[in-house]
């Protein structure tokens, strides 16, 4: 079953600090969609996922919120 993980109104460092919470009990392959407000969590996000092997799916904006797919790594 999918998560997603609503950060919208949270500013860097607390969407990916909330979404690396969110993914420890995650099995490998499993995926969250994480939403957020903070236009520097593009950055951020693509970071995390450089550093811990997890693979951003997607990476998108609409209407100023934006949405990642992130998939753990194994």
């Amino acid at each position: 079953m999918a998560k997603t993980l609503d950060t919208k109104g949270l500013n860097c460092p607390l969407p990916v600090l909330k979404a690396k919470k969110a993914m420890k009990d995650m099995a490998s392959g499993e995926r969250i969609t994480v939403l957020s407000t903070d236009p520097g969590s593009v950055k951020d996000f693509e970071a995390f996922c450089q550093a811990t092997g997890d693979r951003l799916v997607e990476s998108r904006e609409e209407n100023g919120v934006f949405t990642y797919v992130i998939e753990k790594a194994g």
